[in-house]
């Protein structure tokens, strides 16, 4: 891959690294870090790309890891409320989807990551796999335990009722 394909596949996938990223950060500030991070990453390690048609896959796996970066780095501070010295919540405006996120948020990583690569990205359960480096029975696996787990997080919170 050249670095002009490589900059076409970054502007054509401009929406998908973004929400990918917002569904694993909160702030908007840390997915453009992260965002920014995987680009310089990606074109400085192009040669690391063993085939061109899973691309798409490896600029994903080199965000999520930036994400998880930042996550870990941002696990060391506390954010507090200037004001009142308390610790600051950082959500996003209200919406008809808030309880979702909120319980999308609350999996565990290991069940989030498919959930949003396959349900919001749309991105299919070999290409999960492929990003993840594992099986792809292990991605059906784990979005059948995330369905679960969201479906009873729901029903406690009283927005799902079956």
């Amino acid at each position: 891959m050249t670095k002009k394909q490589l900059g076409t596949l970054v502007l054509g996938s401009e929406r998908q690294l973004y929400s990918t990223a917002k569904a694993i950060l909160c702030s908007d500030q840390d997915c453009a870090d992260a965002i920014q991070e995987t680009i310089a990453k990606a074109f400085s390690k192009i040669g690391t790309l063993r085939n061109d048609r899973y691309a798409k896959t490896w600029l994903t796996r080199i965000l999520i890891n930036e994400c998880y970066a930042i996550l870990r780095k941002s696990d060391r501070f506390v954010p507090l409320d200037e004001e009142n010295g308390r610790v600051a919540m950082n959500l996003e405006p209200e919406s008809d989807y808030m309880e979702l996120y909120r319980a999308l948020h609350s999996l565990k990583d290991e069940l989030q990551i498919p959930m949003i690569l396959y349900y919001i990205e749309g991105f299919s359960i070999r290409e999960i796999a492929q990003v993840l480096e594992i099986s792809e029975g292990a991605v059906q696996k784990r979005l059948a335990r995330a369905r679960g787990k969201l479906r009873q997080d729901l029903q406690e919170m009283e927005v799902l009722t079956i």
